[in-house]
């Protein structure tokens, strides 16, 4: 027996198709034969007819059998739509896309195929229909089936709101971990200008009071060169030059002391403090070498 390449389930609902196009193309057969028929009966009733009667006769005829061949080609399309209208409005339930190729539509091969698969069904003699290919319309689909379809998108659906709104949160934490960076970025910046500057400062300060040690030794290496005739002066000098000299300690002090407070959390901190230290020690040599030009008592 032929076949369509479809499954029992598939192949009876064909097999019914096919019975309900056989029945409609009887109908239509029938029709014309009637309006043969009909012009039978009612026109030929003479034994004689002239050319013009007979065309006046075929024209009648071309009208009605043209009426009644269109109106059953269009109602046969109107058929076919609704038929895909069906089977397409079953897949929609299950959120399936349908496709046709029109072009097999005039496959010389499968029109012969489902020739042949008509006659197998339809020319056999005394053959009982079946209970599948009697159903008057397609089953309609499984409610049950389309319920836990619905469940399974409206649950996916609602997977993917949740995963949306987390996307949102993690999108505004990384918005904000980026701000903060940003801040602390310029904090730093802030920072390492301002040590920088600080740095600097300390620096200069520093400078300053090594010109003006090396500027009191030299002012005291030229007093010492000066001759024995100009002690009286040399000795007033040195007089200023030990009170500038205290004076000088004095700062020092003051110095080293606001450069420990600022600089007790820095890294040059030691650096600074051993050279104040080595200044300190240079100011007492000074000192010691001073000691031995001044007055006795």
């Amino acid at each position: 027996m032929a076949e369509l390449g479809l499954n029992e389930h598939h192949q009876n609902e064909a097999i019914n198709y096919m019975r309900f196009a056989r029945f409609k193309r009887g109908l239509c057969l029938k029709t014309v034969d009637s309006c043969f028929q009909d012009l039978k009966d009612s026109r030929l009733v003479e034994e004689t007819f002239t050319v013009d009667e007979v065309t006046d006769m075929l024209d009648g005829l071309q009208t009605v059998v043209h009426s009644e061949v269109e109106s059953e080609l269009i109602n046969t399309t109107y058929t076919n739509v609704l038929l895909l209208r069906q089977l397409f409005a079953q897949a929609e339930k299950w959120y399936l896309k349908l496709q046709t190729d029109i072009s097999e539509l005039e496959n010389r091969e499968l029109l012969e195929q489902v020739a042949e698969f008509e006659k197998s069904e339809f020319t056999s003699s005394n053959k009982k229909p079946s209970a599948d290919l009697i159903k008057p319309k397609l089953a309609p689909i499984n409610e049950g089936g389309s319920e836990l379809l619905n469940k399974a998108v409206a649950c996916l659906q609602e997977e993917n709101e949740k995963l949306k709104t987390r996307l949102r949160t993690i999108e505004t934490q990384a918005t904000a971990a980026l701000d903060e960076k940003s801040k602390l970025e310029k904090s730093l910046k802030d920072l390492q200008m301002i040590q920088g500057d600080q740095k600097t400062n300390v620096n200069k300060d520093i400078t300053e009071l090594e010109n003006r040690v090396a500027a009191l030794k030299c002012q005291l290496e030229k007093t010492l060169n000066d001759s024995t005739a100009n002690q009286k002066s040399l000795e007033e000098n040195l007089v200023t030059t030990k009170h500038d000299l205290l004076k000088l300690q004095d700062q020092l002090s003051t110095a080293e002391k606001e450069l420990e407070k600022k600089f007790q959390q820095t890294a040059a901190y030691r650096n600074m403090k051993e050279i104040l230290t080595k200044k300190n020690e240079q100011i007492k040599d000074l000192r010691r070498r001073l000691s031995k030009y001044e007055p006795e008592d």
